[in-house]
């Protein structure tokens, strides 16, 4: 008598789909998806590619970690860097930051080098900005529920009166 288990399909289907989706979440907050999304937008108006850090991405680490505590409250760390934050719940990977950033480019006018009235476009401009050429970012889990994202930038960018790129 021969003894077998059968999986049914559909369990066979769900693990590997699960399986599948692992590494995809992962790569999107590596050192490298953070930079590829900003160099992305970059090269849209032309502004030359930004480099990771690890200095930057230790400060950044720092920033997140202590305020994993409580991530509801996104307040600027006001450190030597420009910097750009983003919260949301249940999860926010790396790149799906960086793409909430880079979603604020429609309510920039290059022109008047300002946003339009009532819209923020203040870590968009951060994420062109041309004279910042290192970056690092991080990612908490927070205690109160979410994921805080926080990326830096050295040089620091969006000054009045200057151009973004």
């Amino acid at each position: 008598m021969s003894s077998h288990t059968t999986v049914p399909l559909h369990l066979v289907f769900f693990i590997a789909l699960t399986l599948a989706l692992i590494p995809l979440s992962i790569a999107q907050d590596s050192p490298q998806d953070y930079v590829a999304a900003h160099n992305a937008a970059r090269s849209q108006v032309g502004v030359g590619p930004i480099a990771w850090d690890e200095g930057v991405a230790g400060y950044a680490r720092d920033y997140a970690n202590k305020h994993a505590s409580d991530c509801t409250r996104l307040v600027h760390s006001g450190g030597p860097y420009g910097e750009n934050l983003a919260w949301a719940y249940p999860d926010l990977t790396g790149t799906g930051a960086v793409n909430m950033w880079v979603g604020e480019k429609p309510d920039y006018d290059y022109n008047s080098n300002s946003c339009a009235p009532g819209k923020v476009c203040g870590h968009y401009t951060q994420v062109v900005w041309r004279n910042s050429v290192r970056l690092g970012c991080a990612k908490a889990q927070c205690a109160t529920g979410g994921t805080l994202v926080t990326c830096n930038y050295d040089p620091p960018g969006n000054f009045v009166g200057q151009k973004h790129y």
